[in-house]
């Protein structure tokens, strides 16, 4: 994190809180429903974070303690302006919900038996749907494109919707821990392979200059001989010369 005066961190701070609260009074359906409003205001409009970050923060949001709005709203807090950023995030995500139970908590009776409300939430529940689906896109573009990341995909779809139907009790977190582990294990050997690769290569390579430089000399070795026949020749014609003299 770069450093800042105090007064470039507290406007950031500002920034922080009035980007949560609208987040939180805006948020329907739960965490992951706000996760495309998050990726919207802290990626693509503030680039407080990259797709890469995103996706890291989502499944350390998953996989820690805590609702996942929290968690969510505290990790990009700290990234942004530290502990204070941390703290004033995860305050504004949460305040405009206490705030709206604790005034309807009176009437909710009444807010829930009306058919107009009802109808209303019907609309933004499909709308959150989109909006989820629209996340896991963008998402699924910084996925690295390979045999392996597919296979992976598939696997934890397939668990996750045996979760969600009650087929298997697996909690998500340990889907995304088993996840983690495996694309550990992935990427050791392939580092691995690499480096074998590598320590093959270099022998070949070590050992072709080697051998260019050595054929220059072979090749001079029949000029040389060349050379000192002819002199030789010469010396004998020369020789021959003052005899018949």
């Amino acid at each position: 994190m770069p450093k800042r005066t105090i007064k470039e961190t507290l406007v950031l701070i500002l920034r922080l809180m009035l980007t949560f609260l609208k987040i939180g009074a805006f948020t329907f359906g739960g965490g992951y429903a706000m996760i495309a409003l998050v990726e919207k205001d802290v990626v693509e409009k503030k680039k407080w974070l990259t797709e890469k970050e995103m996706i890291d923060l989502l499944a350390i949001a998953e996989s820690t303690p805590g609702v996942i709005a929290l968690n969510t709203a505290t990790y990009v807090g700290q990234k942004v302006a530290g502990f204070f950023g941390a703290l004033a995030a995860s305050i504004c995500v949460m305040l405009p919900s206490i705030v709206i139970i604790v005034l309807i908590s009176g009437i909710i009776q009444q807010f829930g038996d009306n058919r107009y409300v009802r109808w209303a939430f019907l609309g933004i529940r499909a709308a959150v749907a989109a909006l989820i689906f629209n996340a896991v896109l963008k998402m699924f573009k910084q996925v690295e494109k390979n045999v392996f990341s597919y296979i992976l995909m598939a696997i934890a779809l397939v668990l996750a919707a045996l979760s969600v139907f009650n087929v298997i009790a697996l909690d998500v977190v340990f889907i995304l821990l088993g996840a983690a582990a495996v694309g550990l294990i992935y990427g050791i050997f392939r580092r691995g392979k690499q480096n074998h690769r590598t320590a093959a290569d270099t022998p070949a390579s070590s050992a072709s200059p080697r051998q260019e430089s050595s054929s220059p000399a072979r090749s001079d070795e029949p000029q040389e001989k060349d050379q000192s026949s002819e002199k030789s020749e010469k010396n004998d014609s020369c020789d021959n010369q003052e005899e018949t003299r």
